[in-house]
């Protein structure tokens, strides 16, 4: 085994203050979650079928079958959500009210991965037979039950109850959800190392709900009971053990002479951690088998950090339950999902095998090469299956469309589904549908942001919706947040917006930064042959926050910048190109990005280069082509026309044309292919009828003709609806610089600036 050292990583702090927790929480609107109406109600007739006397006809037709409330109700896509506050997330017994923000979020998270409707439910009755009873008269109300934040022992007898008790699916997550992530997670680590289940020594920390469950699931693949060794916070629970012992211990009790969890990790292959921060040290580490497997999962920090792990082994598969490690154990992989397929079905239940079913598809995804969306959260590096990739990334678009249809099979294999699914290839075509892909991308970019926090240049920093997106980028984590302007305007409006610790953001007046005769003498001896004097490059670096905040960039205080609230697009842009030079091979231009639930789109150049010539289009491809790969995806481009391959023949096709030809001199390392119709382009069969067209499927970039066509293909997609339009986003120059709408909102300011945090830097001309 070899020994390594490595600095440990500080912790990261929480980037959040109770007070901005508050607010999130309470503004706009109270709370996280409302109810929208699925049919019109517009008219008198819309409501006399929404209600009286329309509504009696559904009502008699489930008094007549009650199966038919699936088909006359949304109960076939809600989920309760319910806690009596017992056990809330790590803070104990607060109560049944307490618990409500807990329960709207997780609530979120169902319609958020699963477009499943849920509502949250708070009891107030610790007794669990009380707590059983209530359930019991209002549960067939829901497609299904998701228990939550219930304390232990009781969590388990409410659960084991009500599953006899109601005809739908029960699943208390805290149990099961984190043992169907961890026994996922466990295949491939087992795999990667060459174990057999029936052959693994494992050590569990914390015999809590989510510990037991864990092992209940992996003994169920073939762990022996004789190697499995649970301690509590008294210690190993062997055979004969009576101090601290209840019903759901008592089974995994073995008889074995190890009393303390030094001596239980000894020759271990695998350690489980449910239980608590910092109690294994590198010692016990350094005893555990070679090629170990540890998976220490207490949060919000673990029972040893990788860190640890790291100075003492080479050779560990490590996950744990946090984001900024590998290989998190998050229990969003997992509910959604089970909940989508078990109510798809008309489940009557979730059952081991529709877990193990879960736990098998999550393992199996990981194997598999990663999307581009997920590829665009590691700056286009794509993760790929090994130690540091067993369990699959929470924004992979396709966990929505994959993992249901397994849970599914199995609930109709083992006779719980009350509707069996007959097409199962059509089944998993209607869940990709139901996947919101704008999410998925900038929640993708957002986890890489916050992983490499980067400094941002807000400049126009007087205007309250540019302090407000600061703010936020702060407090989200995406790293610090600079605006530019005067002292007094800013604090005066941080005092308006009712900001706490305005301090916290950094606040730099350009006319009495110290390094302005550095900026003068740098910006002057660009601009000298350009026309400018001395005291022209004094004033713009004192008086023009675009150009001072490029200054900034330039001499690197910052890695990016947003602006254009105050000013235009192309008043901007003039400002920066004074400080900025073009990345090499590439050229300043605009992407708009078009994002609907069949393909993201990449189009260019949306808004500088009104008529670009052949060399243009060729430059604006390369550009467009490296702006995608940085998103992760694999750039395909399509240079439009009207024509397709000559016919109709016309100017503006000619300079397509000879566009390709340039391309083809140039050599470059992506698909190209063209003069091609936008129709034809987008059609992944059109080798069929062109086969020798140099594309292998449809084309995610389009580069466009002219400068009228993009804007106007762009604009009508956002207006007519069925697809998201981000951007236009800046690209090609030296330094990550997004440009705003005049008067945008904070919530627009925020997303350019994480566009410019997460745009990686590149060689200049």
């Amino acid at each position: 085994m070899a020994s390594k050292k490595l600095t440990p990583r500080p912790p990261k702090k929480p980037y959040i203050t109770d007070e901005q927790a508050l607010r999130f929480h309470a503004e706009p609107t109270p709370g996280k979650i409302s109810m929208l109406p699925t049919k019109p109600m517009a008219t008198q007739r819309d409501l006399s079928l929404a209600y009286s006397p329309g509504v009696a006809i559904p009502v008699e037709a489930i008094a007549a079958d009650p199966d038919t409330v699936y088909d006359y109700t949304s109960k076939g896509n809600t989920v309760a959500v319910i806690s009596n506050g017992t056990a809330i997330l790590g803070l104990g017994n607060l109560g049944a009210a307490a618990s409500k923000p807990v329960m709207e979020g997780k609530s979120v998270l169902f319609k958020r991965f699963a477009d499943i409707d849920s509502f949250d439910i708070e009891v107030e009755e610790e007794d669990a037979q009380a707590f059983i009873e209530c359930i019991k008269r209002i549960g067939n109300s829901f497609g299904g039950i998701n228990l939550e934040d219930i304390g232990s022992p009781e969590c388990f007898i409410i659960e084991q109850e009500l599953r006899d008790l109601v005809d739908i699916p029960v699943f208390h997550d805290d149990q099961h959800g984190t043992a169907i992530i961890a026994t996922a997670g466990l295949i491939n680590a087992a795999h990667l190392t060459g174990r057999k289940f029936e052959d693994m020594k494992v050590v569990l920390s914390g015999a809590g709900a989510a510990g037991l469950s864990v092992l209940n699931l992996i003994k169920s693949l073939g762990v022996r009971d004789d190697n499995c060794l649970v301690l509590d916070s008294k210690g190993v629970i062997y055979q004969g053990r009576t101090v601290y012992m209840d019903q759901w211990k008592a089974p995994h009790a073995v008889e074995t002479d190890k009393r303390t969890l030094a001596e239980a990790m000894e020759g271990a292959d695998v350690f489980l951690g449910l239980s608590v921060a910092g109690i294994v040290d590198a010692d016990m580490i350094a005893s555990m088998a070679p090629n170990p497997i540890i998976f220490a999962m207490a949060n919000p920090d673990p029972e040893v950090t990788p860190e640890i792990i790291k100075s003492v082994r080479d050779d560990a598969i490590i996950a744990t339950g946090r984001s900024d490690y590998p290989n998190q154990v998050n229990n969003v992989l997992g509910f959604p999902y089970i909940f989508r397929g078990a109510l798809d079905v008309r489940a009557r239940n979730v059952n081991d095998e529709m877990k193990l079913a879960c736990a098998h598809a999550l393992a199996d995804l990981a194997r598999q090469d990663v999307p581009e969306e997920v590829a665009a959260a590691y700056h286009g590096n794509r993760p790929k299956y090994g130690p540091d990739y067993i369990i699959p990334a929470p924004f992979d678009p396709r966990l929505i469309s994959d993992i249901p249809p397994y849970v599914a099979q199995a609930a109709m294999d083992t006779g719980q589904a009350r509707k069996p699914i007959e097409d199962m290839d059509a089944y998993k075509r209607s869940l990709a549908r139901r996947q919101d892909p704008t999410a998925a991308i900038l929640q993708g970019i957002t986890a890489a942001v916050v992983e490499e926090p980067k400094t941002i240049v807000f400049a126009e920093g007087e205007e309250p919706a540019v302090i407000r997106a600061a703010q936020a980028f702060q407090q989200r984590g995406l790293g610090k947040a600079i605006l530019i302007g005067r002292d007094k305007p800013i604090y005066d409006n941080m005092k308006l917006l009712g900001i706490e610790n305005p301090e916290s953001l950094s606040v730099l007046n350009a006319r009495l930064f110290d390094r302005n005769a550095e900026f003068t003498e740098y910006l002057y001896s660009r601009l000298q042959r350009r026309g400018f004097l001395r005291r022209d490059a004094q004033r713009l670096v004192n008086n023009d926050r675009n150009v001072f905040s490029a200054l900034l960039m330039h001499h690197g205080l910052a890695d990016g910048m947003v602006s254009g609230v105050t000013r235009s697009y192309d008043v901007v842009l003039r400002d920066v190109r004074l400080v900025l030079s073009h990345r090499r091979r590439e050229r300043t231009m605009g992407v708009s990005v078009v994002v609907n639930k069949q393909r993201t789109l990449f189009i260019a150049d949306t808004n500088i280069t009104e008529l670009p010539t052949a060399e243009d289009l060729a430059d604006i491809a390369e550009t467009t082509a490296n702006f995608a790969a940085t998103f992760g995806f694999e750039p395909r481009v399509a240079m439009l026309s009207y024509s397709t391959f000559g016919n109709p023949v016309g100017e503006r096709m000619m300079k397509v044309r000879e566009a390709v030809n340039i391309l083809d001199n140039r050599q470059v390392d992506f698909e190209y292919e063209g003069d091609m119709a936008a129709d034809v382009a987008l059609d992944p069969m059109h080798q069929l009828t062109y086969p020798f067209s140099r594309l292998t499927d449809a084309a995610n970039v389009l580069v466009m003709p002219a400068i009228h066509s993009a804007s106007i293909s762009t604009k009508l997609l956002d207006a007519v609806g069925g697809a998201t339009v981000l951007g236009p986003f800046l690209t090609g120059l030296e330094k990550p610089v997004q440009i705003c709408s005049l008067g945008a909102a904070a919530s627009e300011i925020l997303q350019m600036a994480t566009l410019a945090a997460y745009a990686p830097g590149h060689e200049t001309v």
